[in-house]
């Protein structure tokens, strides 16, 4: 991980903290709020001030829309929904860095991205690793929590290349906006799959002290993890190479490994940790693996597989 300073290293380690501890908000926000309707939430409280006060960014409509259905709708609906229904919170940061293969993945399919032997050998360990993971899980408990989390780390990866292709000079704003597109649907899925009245009734009772634990987890979500983080990242991937610093989202999963180990007292498998480290190794080498240059997207950009994470 070379980043060109000392400052810099600093900062690309607290995101990996702020990250990391995101999933132990999560967690205690879905004891509270029903899913699909917390996942509308995270995001509305930021949309309504970014519609407000933030200039709209010059991109495309459709990749705006499709960022924000990717990586919003789709991400955080099966997430949180894996969670919810009984995704260890450690492991559930660790299988959505399924993200980075299936974003390599799809930029050679999608885009016409050229995979290099590394990139290759790293999907391919990454597969194993999950694998290895789903095996676990199988013989442990539900396998169905696992699948949807990996459908979440999918529905991210479509997400990035949206995001590639809007090949915007504003990376912070176009994110901020994003937060614009998911709230309608994951209400609309919230309405239909959780009831008119479960989010709402939740809201009324995040004032009392049962409450009050489900909305600090939302607002580190919004403040620290998604604003602080996601700013960090931001900068940091404007001013140094992206292959100095996607790695460092590889490391989010042990800061949430082991901080659902040590408060919420979830010890994995030494299966699960074997699988855990195969899928890092495997992720690092097909985002940070290089290849030869891609075909030229629209305005001459040469769109990227690494992946943009925004929390």
């Amino acid at each position: 991980m070379n980043l060109v300073t000392t400052r810099d290293r600093l900062l690309g380690l607290t995101v990996v903290v702020l990250w990391g501890l995101n999933f132990l908000a999560i967690r205690t926000a879905l004891d509270h709020f029903p899913p699909f309707f917390f996942a509308a939430l995270r995001f509305l409280v930021i949309a309504v001030p970014v519609v407000l006060f933030v200039p709209r960014p010059n991109v495309p409509a459709r990749w705006l829309i499709g960022y924000g259905l990717g990586f919003g709708v789709g991400q955080f609906a099966f997430l949180f929904w894996a969670m919810d229904a009984g995704m260890p919170t450690g492991l559930a940061s660790l299988v959505l860095q399924s993200s980075a293969p299936f974003t390599v993945v799809l930029g050679a399919l999608l885009l016409r991205e050229r995979l290099s032997a590394v990139q290759v050998a790293g999907i391919v360990f990454a597969v194993a690793g999950m694998t290895l993971i789903g095996w676990d899980r199988a013989h442990h408990a539900a396998l169905l929590p696992v699948v949807l989390t990996l459908l979440a780390g999918l529905s991210w990866a479509f997400g990035n290349l949206a995001n590639r292709r809007a090949a915007s000079a504003e990376p912070m704003r176009v994110m901020l906006w994003m937060c614009v597109v998911p709230p309608l649907p994951l209400l609309a899925l919230s309405l239909a799959v959780e009831g008119p009245g479960a989010g709402w009734d939740a809201v009324a009772t995040s004032w009392t002290p049962a409450g009050l634990p489900a909305l600090a987890g939302l607002t580190y979500i919004v403040l620290l993890g998604t604003l602080v983080g996601s700013g960090i990242w931001t900068a940091l991937m404007s001013r140094n190479p992206a292959g100095s610093v996607a790695p460092f989202s590889l490391l989010v999963p042990i800061v949430g490994i082991a901080a659902a180990w040590i408060v919420l007292h979830e010890q994995p498998s030494v299966l699960a940790l074997l699988g855990a480290a195969i899928v890092i190794v495997g992720a690092g080498a097909a985002v940070t693996g290089t290849h030869r240059p891609a075909a030229p997207a629209p305005g001459g950009q040469v769109a990227s597989p690494a992946p943009v994470v925004s929390r």
